[in-house]
């Protein structure tokens, strides 16, 4: 599984304006609404912030994997936000959030959904990666980060 597979080009956002929780996930699922990935925006973001109390996909190290399963999600889609300034988002660390992948899937793909959870922390493991990604400055250097780390990777 490739993470280029399920994120969505047009999703990609190298200036994310947000400043707190639920914008922040407006911000990163309204692309997917746009591209036809999922029904609606707004549902979906109370979907993730539901997921959220359950325990913060700030996983910590400035990142942070928002994730949920919906009936209105299409596909198996993400979309990538880059924070400059941080913020917070209750990561296990404590540590602003600079670096998002959000994640929806369907209803009824729970295996689909947790092999690409893991793709995706596996990938942002690597520090140098995530440098690389921090200092991204467009969505073709998300892209060519994403396929060149994939590739290395395996």
């Amino acid at each position: 599984m490739r993470i280029t597979d399920f994120l969505v080009a047009d999703a990609i956002n190298v200036d994310l304006k947000a400043t707190n929780k639920k914008d922040v996930l407006a911000e990163l699922l309204a692309p997917l609404a746009k591209a036809g990935k999922i029904a609606d925006a707004k549902k979906m973001v109370d979907v993730l912030l539901e997921r959220e109390e359950l325990g913060s996909t700030g996983i910590g190290g400035r990142i942070a994997i928002p994730h949920g399963k919906a009936a209105q999600v299409k596909e198996l889609s993400a979309s990538f936000g880059l924070s400059r300034a941080g913020l917070a988002f209750d990561a296990l660390d404590g540590e602003p959030v600079n670096l998002f992948i959000a994640l929806v899937a369907p209803e009824g793909s729970a295996g689909l959904h947790l092999k690409a959870l893991a793709r995706i922390s596996s990938l942002l493991k690597d520090k140098a990666f995530k440098k690389a990604l921090m200092a991204a400055q467009t969505r073709e250097d998300v892209l060519q980060l994403i396929e060149s780390e994939e590739k290395d990777k395996g």
